[in-house]
């Protein structure tokens, strides 16, 4: 045999191979209640923001929420929220997560029972008619203006709400360790009295090599 029939004959063999190595299938399951979330192995998933948003928004809510009221007195009503948004500032592109986080947020708002939050839909209006940037609400000139058009649209409100995530990075080599914030921030905007509230996670994001070749075995580092 010379050397071309050699190396045409090496390559076929090779070639049969590969399809052991690279063969696969996708398949889907249903999550039960109360079985743990799978974790992203990229990026923050579910098992990263939902217990940032819980941990957040209870606490926050949680000091608002400590009012006596007297012995055969009504309550007073439910205060309004106008939650204006979730501003993503982390290291990742959180794509759909966004929606839910605003989401996820507004009912647990609701559930408080205390609380009442100012629709979206009618937000997210007042910010087209005033052409502000959820950001450029904290300038009082912006608030009042914004506060106007929410009143004229008879959606009146007592505090404003803005959430923030962030993120801080740190690298061991080729291995990451990720910091997660999720800030709430909410303002009295008949008082401007300001409270604040973060839940922080952190998570390990480890590079390995493993993989198959051909068919012929694992390569690990």
């Amino acid at each position: 045999m010379d050397r071309r029939q050699f190396v045409g004959s090496m390559f076929l063999g090779l070639a049969g191979l590969a399809p052991l190595g690279c063969r696969g299938k996708q398949f889907a399951e249903v999550r039960k209640p109360g079985e743990a979330d799978m974790v992203g192995s990229h990026a923050a998933g579910a098992e990263t923001f939902k217990p940032l948003v819980e941990e957040a928004t209870s606490k926050l809510l949680g000091r608002h929420c400590s009012q006596t009221v007297p012995v055969g007195t009504l309550p007073p009503p439910p205060m309004k929220i106008c939650f204006v948004g979730v501003e993503n500032r982390s290291a990742e592109e959180i794509g759909d997560f966004k929606d839910q986080l605003y989401q996820t947020i507004d009912m647990r708002i609701l559930d408080s029972h205390v609380f009442q939050c100012v629709n979206k839909r009618f937000v997210d209006a007042g910010l087209m008619q005033t052409r502000l940037r959820p950001d450029q609400l904290f300038l009082p000139e912006n608030m009042r203006a914004f506060v106007a058009v929410m009143e004229s649209q008879g959606q009146p409100f007592d505090y404003l709400l803005y959430a923030t995530v962030t993120s801080g990075t740190t690298h061991e080599n080729k291995d990451t360790q990720r910091d997660y914030l999720l800030t709430m921030e909410m303002i009295n905007v008949r008082t401007g009295e300001y409270d604040k509230q973060a839940a922080e996670l952190s998570k390990g994001y480890h590079h390995s090599r493993v993989g198959r070749i051909w068919g012929i075995g694992p390569l690990q580092r």
